[in-house]
């Protein structure tokens, strides 16, 4: 039996459940679970704010643990190694997309947290193409939201082609914001921040940014106008797009992350500099790899804030409220 924290409907509490996992299927990993990271997505299917959550719901997909058993048809895992798993639980493998790479785009992938049951527990199952080894050179107690805020916001670099010697502006400084300017600095780029919070630019700053502007102040994006290849937006709220838009270079990209509803911008704002929108979702698990390579070569890791996992109603309390600075992680006590 596997013990985990359960939402029986949209928005209950979580409350100590158990469950039968039945037989571990051939191409499958268990994860004895160690620490898992508390994502806004979290909260979002706990709410059914997307229309998509199914309950009972055992959320949480920012895994770290080491792995207590495999499918006997899984070579490149082992039991006791370090692994971790995220967004993505399983992809069809054999879809034209799944063959060219892009498994994070498969139609039929499976979502660790949809309809099935994620991390907050003590153990947690996966496809063994979704989980990762982890770099000897990472934080174990903070790589967990490497898995998802992290690689989301590494995509863009590479889906792009983004270059050590662009220009890239993050839009957000907090749970995404913060881990993509560290990408950018690594990365190479002349890093400009932006940030509705004044009080975040000596921070974003340390993070490697090197300039900060006003996010709601037009006069002050002016001031970087026709200058940025890539404004990587990492909010869920809407704004004017018009200044960020006159911000690019010509070919320049806003592209989003952050789950906004609804982007509206003028057509001829595009097109004179054949300028263009995008979004990804995550990444492949070679990109993945390749992110935690990054990571740990330029020491890269989220700032977190630690609690119980047994603590996940107050840790979703203090999420909503928009206090983290900027993920927690939940240590399993269960």
């Amino acid at each position: 039996m596997i013990k985990a924290l359960t939402a029986n409907a949209k928005g209950e509490p979580f409350q100590i459940s158990e469950y039968d996992p039945g037989e571990l299927g051939a191409k499958e990993v268990e994860i004895k679970v160690s620490y898992c990271g508390l994502c806004h997505s979290d909260l979002s299917i706990w709410k059914n704010e997307w229309g998509i959550s199914h309950y009972p719901l055992i959320a949480g997909h920012e895994v770290v643990g080491t792995i207590s058993a495999v499918g006997n048809s899984v070579k490149h895992l082992k039991e006791g190694q370090k692994v971790g798993l995220g967004w993505f639980s399983g992809s069809c493998m054999t879809c034209p997309t799944c063959m060219g790479g892009d498994h994070n785009l498969c139609g039929e992938a499976e979502q660790t947290i949809i309809g099935r049951h994620g991390g907050f527990a003590d153990r947690v199952r996966a496809e063994s193409e979704w989980v990762f080894a982890l770099p000897d050179a990472l934080d174990f107690t903070k790589a967990g939201p490497l898995f998802c805020g992290g690689i989301t916001v590494f995509n863009p670099f590479v889906i792009n082609n983004i270059k050590p010697t662009d220009r890239v502006g993050i839009l957000g400084i907090g749970g995404l914001g913060h881990l993509a300017i560290q990408f950018a600095a690594a990365w190479g780029c002349e890093v400009t921040a932006f940030s509705s919070s004044p009080d975040k630019e000596d921070e974003a700053k340390e993070l490697g940014a090197h300039h900060f502007v006003a996010s709601r102040d037009p006069k002050e994006i002016e001031k970087v106008a026709n200058s940025l290849d890539m404004i990587l937006v990492t909010i869920n709220v809407p704004l004017d797009w018009e200044p960020f838009l006159a911000a690019l270079r010509a070919k320049g990209k806003i592209h989003f992350v952050g789950a906004i509803p609804e982007v509206k911008v003028g057509f001829f704002s595009l097109l004179p500099g054949q300028k263009s929108l995008g979004a990804s979702p995550l990444g492949s698990p070679a990109t993945v790899i390749k992110m935690l390579e990054f990571c740990a070569r330029h020491d890269i890791a989220p700032i977190v804030e630690e609690m119980k996992m047994s603590e996940l109603n107050e840790a979703l309390e203090r999420l909503e409220s928009g206090k983290p600075r900027y993920r927690i992680v939940l240590k399993n006590n269960l």
